[in-house]
């Protein structure tokens, strides 16, 4: 039987969603499809190389190989570097900022723990395990509370580098869901026009489908340099997709 830790790293956001199609009562077919579906589902994902790595290297999702992936073929993450991770729970993505600004050793740094060179803070609707050095704040980004607390902890300073896995909960309703989520990237893009160094990036989680196309004209309009990027560790049926943004446009 899978522990709950691989299946939390298996799900990729450390939360089983529990909500499937309705099963009518005396439809056997419909129930044993379920199950079956079910079965092989998880079989895939117990199996998946990503989610195997992250067991070992500590990884609370699979999710932490998308933004190393990035990061390394943009070069975006440098220790010294003020970093806001916005939809960061379960916290992959937070504990890869974290290693990356550690201090450079004689054996490469990338430490979990220890001395941290640099900011990172970090934000979800839904509640994180701490990571060490991270600054974790729980509240919803599309509220004014929310934007006020984050602007306070930023007290002051511009953040070099936004990264956003934020995501709604998809209604299955594709005008719906599409613009949910050209929402949630919008007020991304509008925190960073404020927020981020002239010079910084922003990095965000979209969907090909409907407002595709509008966030990539959205991403030309406010940054020099905009590239889309699927990782590798995104699940080829997935059709979710990443933007990189990079150097602000003038106001």
């Amino acid at each position: 039987m899978m522990g709950i830790s691989a299946m939390d790293l298996a799900l990729g956001r450390g939360k089983l969603n529990l909500r499937h199609g309705r099963i009518i009562k005396g439809k056997m077919k419909t129930r044993t499809q379920s199950k079956k579906v079910n079965k092989a589902w998880l079989n895939d994902h117990v199996n998946d190389t990503y989610v195997k790595l992250a067991q070992k290297e500590g990884y609370r999702a699979r999710a932490a190989y998308k933004l190393k992936e990035i990061d390394e073929s943009f070069g975006l993450i440098k220790p010294g570097q003020v970093v806001v991770d916005l939809g960061s729970a379960p916290g992959a993505w937070s504990q890869y900022l974290r290693r990356k600004l550690s201090p450079r050793t004689a054996i490469g740094g990338g430490a979990a723990a220890g001395t941290l060179n640099g900011t990172i803070i970090a934000m979800d609707i839904l509640p994180m395990e701490p990571v060490e050095g991270v600054s974790f704040l729980q509240g919803d980004f599309r509220e004014a509370e929310m934007l006020d607390r984050l602007e306070a902890a930023l007290a002051g300073r511009k953040a070099d580098v936004v990264v956003s896995d934020m995501a709604p909960n998809l209604s299955g309703i594709e005008s719906a869901d599409a613009a949910r989520i050209v929402h949630l990237v919008e007020l991304a893009v509008e925190f960073s026009k404020t927020h981020l160094k002239p010079e910084g990036a922003l990095v965000v989680k979209l969907f090909h489908g409907g407002g595709y196309d509008e966030l990539v004209r959205l991403f030309k309009a406010t940054f020099r340099a905009v590239k889309p990027v699927k990782p590798k560790a995104s699940r080829d049926k997935s059709s979710e997709t990443f933007l990189v943004g990079r150097g602000l446009k003038p106001s």
